[in-house]
């Protein structure tokens, strides 16, 4: 299980990496795609180090056993520091200079060979043994990656929180909010190495290989930082399903409000026949018309005076502000309905219908207002209110 997700980390990384270099290579300047490279290259030596296809690759080369944990973790350094120069790039632009942290970068990695040099861990087996003399050693070189990686990676994380907040909804939000996912992963990757540090005090050892959840939350975050960077090359692929199960959720729940309407005037259905034949899209767009139309068909029968006063009792009712409107577009129609049964006209036949708020202007948006007042419609004490008052009942406005 931890090779599988060690590889498929690694293909993904490669691959996917891959696929974002050639993209961004007709419009992002070189030194961005270096940094892009370095991270993906990176990331996936620092997941595959101390797996078995690599040990047997070595053979039994004893410096490769004992030196490939470091290996790992500079590679690990290697991959935060790309992400770290890519998102001062995207902030400051290509040209922008490393300077101080490209400089503690350096400092860090020195410091971490001579920390595992001085420590003296031996390979063991599946284990990587430190003799007691160098424990303290290797607990600093832990604590040093971790810090480091941890400080570096909520700069990331923070930088591209704030960018996704402002970018527009659409592939781009959806993109950068699956990276920041990513570095959170990360971050979560790099604390784990605190599980070594409990090993190495209790037992005076470590793992040689990634445990399940190291390798599961590195898996994640090549996963993510993939899906994320690449959203745009696979994205509207993925948009046509969505589109469509978005239309037909949205064609399924205005079904009710379109029915009692249908019932009433049967000549609002433009093709009944047709039902999703055009596309659940087509159909959501030609049941709105529908809709729209039965409400234009009925408005000699709608109270002018009945708005005001139903906006009064959902504001009693405790109606929460933003479902007052649809409250009052449920009501009238409610109203509406039961005065055309009894041949009760308020309004001559070209008087215009009230409405409870404005007509959103595109079809997307107006079927989400028709599913408010079809959810008014279906569950509102103050619908049924104004439904029997309409019938004769006792009048709960008066």
């Amino acid at each position: 299980m931890i090779e599988t997700l060690a590889y498929l980390a690694c293909v993904l990384g490669f691959a996917g990496f891959g696929v974002k270099l050639l993209e961004a290579g007709r419009h992002q300047p070189a030194r961005t795609l270096w940094y892009l490279a370095g991270f993906g290259i990176c990331i996936a030596f620092g997941i595959a180090e101390g797996m078995p296809a690599l040990d047997a690759l070595a053979g039994d080369e004893r410096w490769y056993a004992d030196y490939s944990p470091l290996a790992g973790d500079l590679a690990k350094f290697g991959a935060i520091g790309f992400t770290v120069a890519f998102t001062r790039s995207m902030r400051f632009g290509a040209a922008a200079r490393l300077g101080r942290h490209a400089v503690l970068s350096w400092c860090v990695i020195t410091t971490e060979v001579v920390l595992f040099v001085l420590a003296g861990p031996r390979r063991s087996g599946e284990d990587t043994v430190v003799p007691a003399a160098g424990r303290s050693f290797f607990v600093a070189y832990e604590l040093v990656f971790i810090t480091y990686g941890v400080l570096s990676l909520v700069l990331v994380a923070v930088f591209f929180a704030r960018f996704a907040a402002r970018a527009r909804s659409g592939s781009l939000r959806a993109g950068l909010w699956l990276i920041f996912a990513g570095v959170v992963a990360a971050v979560a990757w790099t604390l784990w190495d605190l599980d070594d540090v409990a090993s190495l005090l209790s037992t005076g050892g470590v793992e040689a290989a990634e445990d399940l959840p190291a390798a599961a939350l590195g898996a994640a975050c090549v996963v993510l930082a993939v899906a994320g960077s690449t959203l745009s090359v696979w994205g509207p692929s993925l948009a046509a399903p969505l589109r469509w199960l978005r239309a037909y959720r949205a064609y399924r729940r205005i079904e009710p409000l379109w029915t009692v309407l249908h019932e009433a005037v049967p000549g609002i259905a433009l093709d009944p026949a047709r039902g999703l034949a055009g596309g659940a899209e087509f159909a959501l767009y030609r049941r709105v018309i529908e809709i729209r139309d039965g409400h234009l068909a009925l408005r000699p029968y709608f109270d002018p005076d009945l708005p005001e006063r139903v906006v009064d009792r959902a504001r009693l009712a405790g109606v929460p502000a933003r479902s007052v409107a649809a409250t009052v577009d449920a009501a009238t129609l409610a109203a509406a309905l039961v005065a055309r049964e009894a041949g009760h006209r308020y309004q001559p036949d070209d008087a215009d219908a009230p409405s409870g708020g404005a007509v959103p202007a595109d079809v997307r948006a107006e079927a989400e207002w028709l599913v408010e007042v079809t959810r008014a419609w279906r569950h509102s004490a103050v619908v049924a209110a104004v439904r029997r008052a309409t019938r004769g009942e006792p009048d709960v406005f008066a």
